[in-house]
């Protein structure tokens, strides 16, 4: 029976990220020295290390793992599902190819998410400004971290971590040569962000602008059968703006 309670009080809470934990111990080693001095400050602290437990929550998802899905990055709202030039830093393409991005205001998840199964072949920090997540040149202007992945499939997408107007740190989780399933997390921005996946031709995407969208568990697109292979006509009609 005990046993029994303690696993229903444990399902009632999210999980908390280890990256999340200084700043929690920060919050209340400052609202006990509050307590102390009588402060009514403490309690406008406590609140706060209430949000940043909030904020860094790790909540598990179950994800899809049939082949050939792309799945979400990031928590959020589905921003962009158009033709763009992968960051040069990739060495993916030279060429536009089919990007979907995903905006995190303050209130998303901020753990992202491997997209595919594969090998992270290539990691890319690019040092930039902080403009609007939500702006299309942050994707050209903002500081940002790029993956590579190649899959069993011999097909390459990239995933770009983007920082943000308020956000300014990425953490990367992953190393280079380090193999990666489907919904593994593979790193974090804090305070509103955003993730670009770039896949190659013949990818059909399966989400619009303006759909939210589950890191680890929202299917965004399916990868062509075949690496090189080319978009019909038909699959080529996807650009939004």
């Amino acid at each position: 029976m005990s046993h029994s309670i303690v696993s229903a009080i444990r399902n009632a809470f999210v999980p908390v990220h280890r990256e999340g934990y200084p700043f929690i111990a920060i919050c209340a080693v400052a609202a006990l020295i509050l307590f102390v001095l009588d402060s009514p400050l403490a309690w406008i602290v406590v609140l706060i290390g209430c949000w940043v437990a909030y904020f860094f929550r790790d909540p598990p998802r179950v994800t899809p793992l049939a082949p050939n899905l792309v799945i979400s990055g990031a928590d959020g709202r589905v921003s962009s599902v158009a033709d763009a030039v992968p960051p040069p830093e990739l060495g993916l393409s030279d060429e536009p190819l089919l990007r979907i991005s995903v905006f995190m205001n303050v209130f998303n998840v901020h753990v992202n998410r491997a997209p595919v199964t594969g090998r992270v072949a290539r990691i890319a920090y690019k040092p930039g400004k902080f403009l609007n997540a939500e702006l299309d040149k942050a994707s050209e202007d903002n500081e940002r971290n790029g993956f590579l992945i190649e899959t069993d499939g011999e097909v390459t997408i990239g995933v770009v971590q983007i920082a943000g107007l308020v956000a300014r740190r990425i953490v990367g989780f992953s190393h280079e040569g380090q193999a990666v399933m489907a919904g593994d997390r593979i790193g974090l921005i804090r305070f509103g962000s955003r993730v670009d996946i770039y896949l190659p031709h013949g990818s059909t995407p399966l989400v619009t602008v303006g759909q939210t969208a589950i890191a680890g568990e929202t299917v965004v697109a399916e990868l062509p059968k075949a690496k090189g292979a080319k978009a019909s006509g038909a699959e080529r009609t996807y650009r939004v703006t």
